[in-house]
C-alpha cells in the first residue's frame, strides 16, 4: 500500500535527520554515515513470520482497500507502529554510545506521527459528516 510506504519513508527521513543531527553535533569531521533501514533492521520473531506469510503468497488483504476511516486509522496506527519497531531495532545496532540519543529521536517521531495521524483522522471525520 502506498500508505505504508509514505509513513515509512517519513519516519526513515526523520531518523536519519536525527541521527545526521547528532552526529554532527558530537564531531563535525567525523560524523558516521547514517544508517540504512534494510530487512536487517527487522527482528529475528517479525523477520520469520514475515518468511513464512511470503512463502503462502501475497496475503489477500494487501489487495483490499480499507473502506471505512476506522479501517483506515487502524492500518495507519499499526504502520507507524511498525516503523517504529525498524528504528529501534536499527538504534540497538548502532554504536551504544548514541544509543539513548537514536531510540528517543525515535520515540519523538513516533509521536509526531501519532499526533499528525489524529489529526488528519479527524479532519477527514470532520469533513465526511459535512
Amino acid at each position: 500500500m502506498k500508505m505504508h510506504t509514505d509513513v515509512k519513508q517519513l519516519l526513515a527521513a526523520a531518523l536519519l535527520a536525527s541521527a545526521s543531527a547528532l552526529a554532527g553535533a558530537q564531531s563535525a569531521t567525523e560524523a558516521p554515515p547514517a544508517p540504512k533501514s534494510n530487512d536487517a533492521m527487522v527482528a529475528p520473531a517479525a523477520a520469520s513470520k514475515q518468511a513464512q506469510e511470503i512463502a503462502r503468497g501475497d496475503p489477500a488483504r494487501w489487495y483490499r482497500e480499507d473502506a471505512t476511516s476506522g479501517q483506515r486509522w487502524r492500518t495507519r496506527q499499526k504502520e507507524i507502529g511498525a516503523a517504529l519497531d525498524e528504528a529501534k531495532n536499527a538504534c540497538r545496532q548502532g554504536p551504544a554510545a548514541e544509543r539513548q540519543a537514536c531510540l528517543k529521536a525515535a520515540q519523538d517521531t513516533w509521536k509526531e506521527e501519532m499526533a499528525s495521524a489524529r489529526a488528519e483522522a479527524g479532519t477527514q471525520a470532520a469533513t465526511q459528516t459535512r
